[in-house]
């Protein structure tokens, strides 16, 4: 069954995840776009109605298996419905396609990736016009339009023959607009020694080519292509980068960075070898955006998000949204103007004045910009944040949905937690359960077969035997 979920298509390759489905998906984009249906509003039809030439769409794709030629096939089934392609010619981070589909006022942009998701899987993201993630109500109309139309095929040769199909590099584009978008005046003072984690993916050495002839010297780890990510997930949680944390310490770096699989997501280690997550990037980089480069606006976070975000904003002086998890409600705060940093609690990270959208390259250099500054060690930095805001301990588990066995809306929900009252019950995405020193939330992923139990409070401690508590209540214990 083909189901859009948190973002995107996603399912297991040659179970669900095959071509004909991928040409099945296509087929009913393609119909979207050249408005084979009734009923559907104008503005979410026109995109970029008017443009000469006809619809046109940007196609990329992740280093997973057989990405490429998933991507190629999802490219000549729009080609063959007389939509025009650029296709990348080689695996690119999905930012690429996002900033793209905004900057060359493409109708749409589709990224073949299943982002962090364990290897045997991969997935299509659609991107709008505006460069954000396809929110519910443009998926649903996708869906509605899936198995109306036979799909339709042409051959490469055919596609390129009648200028339907382009292929080229996307990178160049992208890596000159950020080179605009920080002060690389300033990063170039630093002297630095970082080691990055591409984690197999696609973010490699897209910082050192924007940065160029900088002092900053950044070595690699788990950057050759490997379609199995050697094992684990690619997504930078703390158990999937013990490598990256004791070569940080043993070798004497200044900065761990991890990019999740297409690039889209971020998590830093320390020089001590302390991991540290977006729970904490994002309000240490609300600071930075807010006080140093003067763009005034709120912070946008997802439900699960860190009550650490909330002080923060509080103290800024600006709003705090929340929203159910997934990105692409952040990118409609965006939108809206309503904020100039917003991010999940799994790493992704965007800006004001960019792209609706998650962006690790783009997050790793505003942590550069951040540094340089304030003119001190992240260490040092991330000392004096703690010391004014407090520390908020972040705990997760996920849980198969096989060894479920009390469904989430079946819960007993206590009246306390560990001994204190239960305040309050936040149903926007899940069931979170509040206190005045902590929260446990309960959620079913909608990107994996699993029930993510989620909890935070003031000691490290509490916060893993509030996680702990929670996967007794959903076991039914």
């Amino acid at each position: 069954m083909i189901k859009f979920g948190t973002d995107g298509w996603r399912a297991v390759i040659a179970d669900s995840f095959t071509f004909e489905n991928v040409k099945i998906v296509t087929q009913a984009i393609a119909d979207y776009l050249n408005n084979k249906t009734a009923g559907l509003p104008t503005a979410c039809l026109a995109g970029r109605q008017g443009q000469a030439g006809g619809k046109k769409v940007i196609v990329g794709y992740d280093s997973r298996f057989l990405s490429f030629q998933f991507a190629q096939t999802a490219a000549l089934v729009l080609a063959a419905n007389k939509i025009r392609v650029v296709l990348s010619n080689k695996y690119i981070p999905t930012p690429i396609v996002s900033f793209f589909a905004l900057y060359g006022k493409y109708d749409l942009g589709i990224m073949i990736t299943a982002s962090h998701n364990p290897s045997q899987f991969n997935g299509l993201k659609i991107k709008t016009p505006q460069g954000g993630a396809a929110d519910k109500s443009l998926t649903d109309k996708i869906e509605t339009l899936l198995y109306k139309s036979k799909p339709k095929y042409i051959d490469i040769e055919s596609a390129k023959r009648e200028k339907l199909l382009e292929v080229g590099d996307l990178t160049q584009k992208y890596i000159k607009f950020l080179r605009n978008f920080v002060n690389l005046k300033k990063i170039s003072k630093l002297k630095l020694k970082i080691l990055v984690d591409t984690m197999y993916g696609v973010g490699d050495k897209f910082v050192e080519k924007i940065l160029e002839k900088s002092k900053i010297k950044i070595d690699y780890l788990h950057n050759e292509f490997n379609p199995s990510f050697g094992g684990i997930n690619p997504e930078p949680v703390e158990d999937n980068l013990g490598e990256l944390i004791a070569r940080v310490k043993k070798e004497k770096y200044d900065l761990g960075v991890a990019l999740d699989g297409d690039a889209d997501r971020i998590a830093v280690v320390d020089k001590f070898g302390n991991f540290i997550n977006a729970q904490v990037l994002l309000p240490l980089l609300a600071v930075h955006v807010v006080k140093n480069r003067m763009v005034k606006a709120g912070i946008g976070k997802t439900v699960v998000g860190s009550n650490l975000i909330d002080e923060v904003a509080y103290s800024l002086g600006v709003a705090c949204y929340e929203t159910p998890v997934g990105f692409k409600y952040i990118s409609s705060l965006f939108k809206d103007g309503l904020i100039c940093i917003g991010g999940e609690e799994a790493g992704g990270i965007g800006f004001k004045d960019y792209i609706p959208e998650r962006d690790a390259t783009a997050a790793f250099l505003f942590l550069l910009e951040m540094l340089a500054w304030e003119n001190k060690s992240f260490s040092a930095l991330l000392a004096d944040f703690y010391k004014k805001y407090g520390k908020w301990y972040y705990s997760r588990a996920s849980v198969p949905s096989g060894r479920v066995k009390k469904s989430i809306n079946n819960l007993k929900l206590p009246s306390s937690l560990r001994g204190k009252k239960v305040e309050r019950v936040n149903t926007l995405d899940g069931i979170k359960l509040i206190t005045r020193e902590s929260w446990l939330m309960f959620r079913k992923s909608g990107t994996e077969p699993i029930v993510r139990v989620y909890a935070e409070s003031k000691t490290k401690n509490e916060a893993n035997q509030l996680v702990a508590l929670g996967k007794k209540m959903i076991y039914g214990l």
